[in-house]
């Protein structure tokens, strides 16, 4: 049997400030990566020069002219000739020993086709005390794709054979931002997915970075995949609606009042397709369930009531807040 490698695929733009450090944490894996693949995405500053003075054999460095995320990730899993392909950014951090323990958790759970690792955020060099822990059980993970991404995309392995067999990441503009939450979404639907519940990963706030731009484009793209992922497991029940259920979820205004009316209990049918009757969940998933109902269900009162009364209710939560 032969023995499963790793490819540590890093999109490269524009980060002559951070791809240095970066480059050195996946070289510094206790399991070592069987190759680096970083793409070179069109950057106008000294991030072509750092990558072409690695001196590392397992480095393959490749220039193009400006792509996009998408599409350099995917020619990434083109170009990949491993077994496992783990994702980094270009301004984030893998820690020591990231690739040794989702190397071992992947091989212990052939099911799985996707994992991450949670994360800590930084905020450019300094620690922000704050950390990204997300469910870890796969059906946990699916419900919360319903509405939004529960991985840190800089953490994630996938299986290199699963990445191509979905056709990669999707490049559409209205998929595109965010492109990992389009792209688990898939591969969710037909395997299982999972995050360790160990910190493997520094994830960088750094302003206008390839990840983190246009915050209003990527709401209005999020609460469409996330109405896609409500009607697959909804089939019976129109997109419009979905999208309504959404829109209630993340604070935008549907285009019809009744859903207000109708969220909880379409949250509980989704629920259930996922993870089956409410004996069999388990604390995590019961967990992350009771959690959207009552973002719903404060969304649905928002909406109920006239705008002046919920104006007050909101600015007396906030006092509440500060007060605590």
């Amino acid at each position: 049997m032969t023995a499963p490698t790793i490819t540590i695929l890093i999109p490269v733009y524009n980060a002559e400030q951070t791809l240095s450090a970066s480059l050195a944490s996946a070289l510094d894996q206790t399991r070592p990566a069987d190759e680096i693949l970083a793409i070179n995405d069109g950057s106008r500053d000294g991030s072509g020069a750092i990558l072409a003075a690695g001196n590392d054999p397992r480095l393959r460095v490749f220039d193009q002219d400006n792509q996009g995320l998408a599409a350099t990730l995917n020619r990434g899993i083109g170009l990949a000739t491993s077994t496992f392909i783990a994702r980094l950014d270009n301004d984030d951090l893998a820690l020591p020993e990231r690739l040794e323990r989702q190397l071992a958790f992947m091989e212990a759970n052939p099911q799985v086709a996707l994992l991450g690792t949670w994360a800590e955020i930084y905020v450019g060099d300094d620690k922000s005390g704050r950390f990204h822990r997300h469910p870890v059980e796969s059906n946990s993970l699916k419900l919360d794709l319903l509405f939004d991404n529960p991985f840190v995309h800089s953490s994630v392995m996938y299986r290199t054979e699963v990445a191509r067999a979905m056709g990669g990441y999707r490049v559409e503009r209205s998929k595109r931002i965010p492109e990992d939450y389009e792209f688990w979404s898939r591969i969710a639907r037909s395997h299982d997915i999972a995050n360790l519940a160990e910190v493997h990963t520094v994830y960088r706030e750094v302003p206008g970075s390839m990840m983190r731009s246009g915050a209003e484009e990527m709401l209005d793209n999020v609460i469409a995949i996330s109405a896609d992922n409500l009607q697959h497991v909804l089939p019976d029940v129109p997109l419009p609606t979905c999208l309504d259920l959404s829109r209630l979820y993340h604070g935008r205004v549907p285009a019809s009042g009744r859903i207000a009316l109708q969220a909880v209990a379409l949250w509980r049918r989704a629920a259930i397709a996922v993870g089956g009757a409410p004996r069999q969940w388990t604390p995590e998933f019961a967990s992350r369930y009771r959690l959207a109902q009552r973002r719903l269900l404060v969304q649905s009162v928002r909406r109920a009531l006239p705008r002046p009364v919920a104006e007050v209710l909101r600015k007396t939560r906030r006092v509440l807040r500060t007060k605590i």
